[in-house]
C-alpha cells in the first residue's frame, strides 16, 4: 500500500469533484498532519476521517523541520509546509496543488503529484472516464483551479490507451 501525504487542496478538490469514495478506495494511505487538519479541515470536513483520512500528530522534531521550511520557502503556507516535512520524514510522495509548494517540494527532492495524477489513479484502478470528465466539470464550476487543458489531455490519453 502506497502512503500519500495531501495537503487540504487535494482532499477539496475531490470531495468538490465527488470522489472523495473513489480517492480512499486506492491501493493507498492518505495521511495530513494533524496541525493542517484541525486548522483547515476538521470544520468543514470532518467526514474525510471516516473516510479513511489518516491524522498524523507531528513530533517536535518535524515541528521544527516545518519552522525551518517556513524559513527557506516563505510563500508556501506553514501548515502546508508541514504536510512537506512529513512528507519528507515518511519518505513517500506529496499531494499538492500549491505551486509554491510543489517548487519547495522539488527543492528538497521530495516526489509530488496532483489532482489530475490522482485522477489518472483512479481511471487506471477502474473509474470510468465519463465519472473523471463530470468530476472535472464540477471542480471547475465549483471554483477549483486547475491546468484545465492538461486535465483533459490526461483523459484523452487514457482513453486512447484503453
Amino acid at each position: 500500500m502506497q502512503l500519500l501525504i495531501s495537503d487540504a487542496n487535494i482532499l477539496i478538490d475531490m470531495e468538490e469533484g465527488g470522489l472523495l469514495a473513489s480517492m480512499f478506495s486506492l491501493d493507498c494511505e492518505f495521511l495530513i498532519p494533524d496541525i493542517l487538519f484541525y486548522e483547515e479541515l476538521e470544520e468543514l470536513h470532518p467526514h474525510l476521517v471516516g473516510m479513511g483520512l489518516k491524522i498524523q500528530p507531528l513530533s517536535s522534531e518535524l515541528v521544527a523541520r516545518g519552522a525551518n521550511l517556513a524559513a527557506q520557502y516563505t510563500k508556501p503556507g506553514r501548515n502546508d509546509l508541514f504536510a512537506l516535512a512529513l512528507a519528507e520524514h515518511s519518505n513517500c510522495p506529496l499531494l499538492t496543488g500549491d505551486a509554491n509548494l510543489r517548487m519547495a517540494a522539488k527543492s528538497e527532492n521530495i516526489e509530488v503529484h496532483g489532482t489530475i495524477w490522482l485522477m489518472e489513479q483512479m481511471v487506471c484502478s477502474g473509474l470510468s472516464i465519463a465519472i473523471a470528465r463530470t468530476a472535472y466539470e464540477q471542480m471547475k464550476a465549483r471554483g477549483r483551479r486547475l491546468p484545465w487543458d492538461v486535465a483533459e489531455a490526461g483523459l484523452r490519453k487514457l482513453e486512447q490507451n484503453k
